[in-house]
């Protein structure tokens, strides 16, 4: 390889998982165009690299179901309207997107066939394949699930190598470090880290679901430009979860982590 030529992307597939909050920038509701005009760059800079990428978007930026249930509201209720959000969400990225000149497709989990295709697997494969960014919104399409369950179901699904979870700070601390200045970052944790620590990575059912089948977390901080890119190039940044050198990996998927 010359000097100049750029390496090889580490992942052929990727998972994105975005926070509805990630949408807000600075804001306290709502999207923030320019900060939507950022992760739309930033994703169609990994996408200019032949890397598919896949999207699951949140909703609390507009509406969050399980904050609305604690006020009284029934569950499902609220976690419909939540999914709701996140089909707005989703159209949003979407636009910005195909402004960076980058093709995609909003999948739904609830049908809607005038904003959205229902989601099929292999469809959603075929786009992907095809050059691509796939949406998904919707969440799993039942209440009493989060979209970081979604995340990790839509990642086995279509065969992701990774999930890059985007949050607001630089990877996984000990305690909220905006709160405890004393916070220590993981470099790297296991499942059963994340599970016994009661850390704030994803919900339970979405690290259950990713331990069983051997599918990496990569936690990084959204907000530092490039940082999707390096992520992809398989440099040290943020948090990983996954299996650690002392447990036993799966051969097939070793080159994953």
């Amino acid at each position: 390889m010359s000097p100049d030529a750029q390496p090889a992307p580490r992942f052929a597939r990727i998972l994105l998982k975005l926070s509805g909050e990630a949408l807000m920038g600075e804001g306290k509701y709502g999207i923030h165009p320019p900060t939507l005009l950022q992760i739309a760059r930033e994703v169609a800079e990994v996408h200019a690299l032949g890397v598919q990428v896949a999207v699951v978007i949140g909703g609390g930026n507009i509406f969050r179901g399980v904050a609305a249930s604690a006020t009284g509201m029934d569950r499902a209720g609220a976690d419909y309207m939540g999914m709701l959000a996140t089909v707005i969400n989703g159209l949003a990225l979407q636009d910005a997107l195909e402004k960076q000149g980058v093709a995609t497709r909003v999948q739904t989990a609830i049908e809607m066939s005038q904003l959205a295709e229902m989601y099929i697997r292999r469809r959603a494969v075929r786009h992907l394949e095809k050059g691509r960014v796939v949406i998904f919104v919707a969440g799993t399409g039942n209440p009493y699930f989060t979209t970081d369950t979604a995340a990790s179901l839509r990642a086995m699904e279509i065969h992701a190598e990774v999930i890059l979870k985007a949050t607001k700070v630089d990877g996984v601390y000990t305690a909220d470090p905006v709160k405890d200045p004393t916070a220590a970052k993981f470099k790297s944790l296991s499942y059963l880290d994340v599970l016994k620590k009661n850390l704030k990575v994803m919900d339970s059912t979405a690290i259950s679901m990713c331990m069983d089948n051997d599918l990496p977390i990569v936690v990084f901080d959204l907000h530092t430009p490039g940082n999707i890119k390096r992520v992809v190039f398989g440099e040290e940044i943020g948090t990983r979860v996954g299996k650690l050198k002392t447990e036993r990996a799966n051969p097939r998927l070793a080159a994953r982590v």
